[in-house]
């Protein structure tokens, strides 16, 4: 087999999934990746992640990219962009014999399986087929590397002594992740300044230690545009106090929540009112919230954006997306037309606006004989709610909206970034979900987009992100996430 040729100029690689690119006499080692086809529909730039070493792809997994790209949802157009980004490779030299495509040396190459005598797994079984390819490089003593988000296939590669690795670029260490606010011990002069002076200098924060949930000190942190520090009282455990970094300034502001509900609904922990606190603020853009089922993220975006849509009227419509994505084993085709068959996926997003519309929700003290039901369909007719599946918005311009995304944790980074590229002037954006459940076959903890998103927006003027961890839904709901 000749050796890789060279095809030019190409995006360059950002980061090796892989660790130990080097040997043990310190020389660099090259070595050979052979992607599954579920890599390639997750992230279609992954033959490009690898830097200095090779990129090698089973022919069974061009079959199987060819069968996707009919498909019209990211699978499909990641499908299609994989097979043009191989076409424009094939025109600087033989596929088969291997593509350079980086000053680094790194190249692409596509391998068929030709099955030994000896090979154990069924040949005519896709999966099969894609792990020979790994397990006949590695038996040629080449440094193979197996790298699939199918947990069965890398135990079978992992059972036939070929390295198996989860794709590894663009993951986000979850237990890490960014919580939007951090606990100090603080004297009491501190807290009482901030409230009288309506602000304190993050300078004089500089020397106090982090507190850990179990109350242990940790080091001295460093206080992000937007995240919300928590001043506990060092020798009263009773005072606190509550504050947020005002955007980019070297200084934080007192936080007491809205005085009256927010639509009917008043933060029944700090971490709402956090929550609310961004939700309300025009010039905190995109809001991210992440917790367990009944900590309140819909229900406080939802709210919010009704305040700010129906009430302050800064926002022309409240606009609620949902990924379509069932739990447990489908129901199949659903009958009537669009409006008839999105009811059934938003019914969550109708559950939580009718309180919100209900006199239990309280949130309106104006005379009105209308049911909620009617009240709800009236604002849907009017505009001024609308209720969509992901899937609509690609490649439209959306301004002068408050957006909520919810089940965010379904979405790939490149779903997120698709739809909050959407954004237009004047629009604000919330994402809800719970990294902890999330029903996407390749996603997990580390590699959904809301967890993506949260890690890249970190730090910015306009975004805030806060994790709620205490289920207010009912005494039921709050035993269930205990001890279920």
């Amino acid at each position: 087999m000749g050796g890789p040729r060279s095809a030019g100029r190409s995006p360059s690689a950002t980061a090796s999934p892989a660790s130990g690119r080097h040997s043990e006499e310190g020389q660099q080692v090259r070595k050979h990746f052979v992607l599954d086809t579920n890599v390639l529909l997750h992230n279609p730039n992954a033959i490009f992640k690898f830097d200095e070493h090779e990129v090698v792809i089973p022919l069974m997994v061009i079959e199987e990219l060819d069968r996707f790209k009919k498909n019209n949802d990211e699978t499909g157009r990641n499908a299609r962009q994989v097979i043009r980004a191989l076409d424009r490779l094939r025109e600087a030299g033989p596929l088969h014999e291997g593509v350079v495509w980086n000053e680094q040396g790194g190249s692409v190459r596509i391998m068929r399986f030709d099955p030994a005598p000896s090979w154990e797994l069924e040949a005519d079984k896709a999966d099969n087929s894609i792990i020979g390819v790994a397990h006949a490089l590695h038996a040629r003593g080449l440094r193979a590397i197996f790298i699939s988000k199918d947990i069965n296939a890398r135990v079978k590669c992992d059972a036939l002594g070929v390295p198996a690795e989860d794709f590894e670029a663009g993951r986000i260490e979850s237990d890490w992740l960014h919580p939007g606010y951090v606990t100090l011990a603080v004297p009491p002069d501190l807290i009482d300044d901030l409230y009288d002076e309506r602000q304190l200098p993050l300078s004089r924060l500089e020397s106090f230690p982090s507190v850990a949930p179990d109350g242990t000190a940790q080091a001295t942190t460093t206080i992000l545009a937007n995240q919300f520090v928590v001043l506990a009282d060092s020798t009263d455990s009773s005072h606190t106090g509550l504050a947020r970094r005002l955007a980019d300034t070297s200084h934080l502001i007192p936080v007491t929540g809205p005085r009256k509900p927010v639509f009917g609904v008043l933060a029944r922990n700090v971490q709402q009112t956090m929550a609310l606190d961004l939700l309300l603020d025009d010039e905190v853009k995109v809001v991210s919230l992440i917790g367990p089922a009944g900590t309140g993220k819909t229900l406080l975006a939802i709210a919010a954006g009704l305040q700010k849509t129906l009430r302050e009227e800064r926002f022309d419509k409240l606009l609620v997306a949902r990924p379509i994505m069932p739990l447990g084993r489908d129901i199949g085709y659903l009958p009537g037309d669009k409006d008839e068959k999105l009811s059934l996926w938003m019914q969550p997003i109708f559950d939580n606006i009718t309180y919100l519309l209900s006199t239990r929700g309280g949130s309106s003290s104006e005379p009105d004989s209308k049911s909620t039901e009617q009240r709800l369909d009236q604002l849907i007719a009017g505009g001024k709610v609308v209720l969509e599946p992901i899937t609509y918005i690609r490649g439209r311009s959306i301004p002068h909206q408050f957006i909520i995304v919810d089940e965010a944790q379904n979405l790939s980074p490149h779903e997120v970034k698709t739809i909050v590229s959407r954004v237009g002037e004047g629009t604000k954006i919330v994402l809800c979900g719970d990294i902890g459940q999330i029903d996407s076959p390749y996603l997990d903890a580390a590699s959904n987009g809301l967890a993506h998103l949260i890690e890249r927006m970190k730090g910015q003027r306009i975004a805030g992100h806060v994790t709620l961890s205490k289920t207010e839904r009912s005494e039921l709901a709050s035993l269930a996430a205990e001890i279920l």
